[in-house]
């Protein structure tokens, strides 16, 4: 297993299109696993093969026409299911068939009503299957979080038994906290034989708000695979967040001193694009990509980027694709921040022109939750029409 290597493995196309409001056609589907290669995503689960005869058209046309990753479905632990999936992805240069099966009491009773070794039984035989379709097998025992640390140790170590290459371990209900899930990962290292030989894999839910931090505790524990979405789209509250565990390997590679294939400068483009593509796009106070991720509104904040930006921000806009930080002009702004915009603006004040343009600012700030560019020149207009400004210049470009 690489030890300094992480591996993204993108579900955007898969889980984060269950989510409500993020269906997607066959060529929307087609361009954004385009957009993903280009990321650098390491595999790219295309779908879910028998849910439906377009999902399967999908995947095939994914495999067909995309290089660079792997391409995986997902599939039940059912051989019509591994069939469709192994179909589906015969034409990809590198194909995955990826296979769960719950392994916790509450699913196995109440979901599959089926026995412990009936479930064994059935990861082992299916898992075997699917290795006579495709060197690449992943094996996923859902609800992995709250399985029985025992009972998991068997039924991981049937799926490597059985020849699964990479083993994920999902927080399906977002139910564990950081210190958990990185316990589950030690415990499948320590107990099960043949575990340091497979990839360990994350796969996250953000039910708790907790799908980034689990997955890089969980990274620091062993695993080696990380799954996740495009702007964290997913079941419920959603995924793990690519962008935002990329971003957190990069500016925090003293903890997570990991190689990875991303090109982190074109996550912006391809959180747009998805954006466009689906219901909704990115919360604005979302992490790396969100509208606010490089804006600033606060006077001392703004003073303090506009002299050196690593005061308040932590990574550069265009590491990540972002165009340029924003300077938000609002009843928290100060008076560098505004003396930066009417510069921009072609206006030059001196020191008392200014103070007298803040004042108006401020008034105008108190009665308006946001102040454009119109309103900047319209109340310089006003002061110079009524002689306060008397030393103002402006230049045009």
């Amino acid at each position: 297993m690489p030890q300094n290597r992480i591996f993204f493995f993108d579900t955007t196309l898969r889980d984060g299109e269950q989510s409500p409001g993020c269906s997607m056609t066959h060529q929307e589907k087609l361009a954004l696993a385009h957009s993903l290669a280009d990321l650098g995503v390491d595999i790219l689960e295309a779908g879910f093969a028998i849910a439906s005869d377009g999902d399967f058209a999908a995947i095939s046309a994914v495999a067909q026409e995309v290089r660079g990753p792997k391409v995986a479905s997902l599939a039940r632990a059912r051989r019509e299911d591994i069939e469709r999936a192994a179909k589906a992805v015969e034409k990809a240069e590198r194909p995955r068939i990826h296979v769960f099966l719950a392994s916790s009491d509450i699913h196995l009773e109440y979901k599959l009503k089926i026995t412990r070794d009936e479930a064994l039984e059935q990861a082992a035989k299916m898992v075997a299957l699917a290795r006579t379709y495709a060197d690449d097998v992943e094996f996923s025992p859902e609800d992995a979080t709250r399985t029985d640390p025992e009972f998991l140790c068997q039924f991981v170590g049937a799926a490597i038994g059985a020849g699964a290459t990479t083993i994920n371990l999902p927080d399906t209900v977002g139910y564990a906290t950081p210190e958990d899930y990185a316990g589950m990962f030690r415990i499948i290292l320590e107990r099960v034989p043949g575990a340091e030989r497979v990839i360990l894999s994350t796969h996250c839910h953000d039910d708790l708000g907790l799908a980034v931090a689990n997955t890089l505790a969980a990274i620091r524990a062993g695993a080696r695979q990380v799954e996740c979405t495009i702007n964290g789209i997913g079941e419920r509250a959603g995924n793990a967040a690519l962008e935002e565990i990329a971003a957190a390997i990069k500016v925090r590679a003293d903890v997570f001193p990991y190689e990875n294939n991303l090109k982190l400068e074109k996550l912006y483009p391809v959180s747009q694009q998805l954006a466009g593509t689906i219901s909704f796009g990115a919360a604005p106070n979302k992490a790396v990509v969100g509208a606010n991720a490089f804006a600033h509104e606060a006077g001392i904040h703004q003073h303090g980027v506009l002299s050196n930006p690593l005061t308040y921000e932590i990574m550069t806009p265009v590491s990540v694709g972002v165009p340029a930080n924003r300077m938000v002009l609002g009843k928290h702004s100060g008076r560098t921040a505004l003396r930066s915009r009417l510069h921009e603006l072609g206006y030059r004040l001196s020191a008392e022109d200014l103070d007298i343009a803040y004042r108006a600012f401020t008034e105008l700030a108190d009665r308006k939750k946001a102040i454009y560019d119109q309103d900047l020149i319209n109340l310089v207009a006003h002061h110079q029409r009524h002689e306060d400004l008397i030393s103002t210049e402006t230049t045009t470009s």
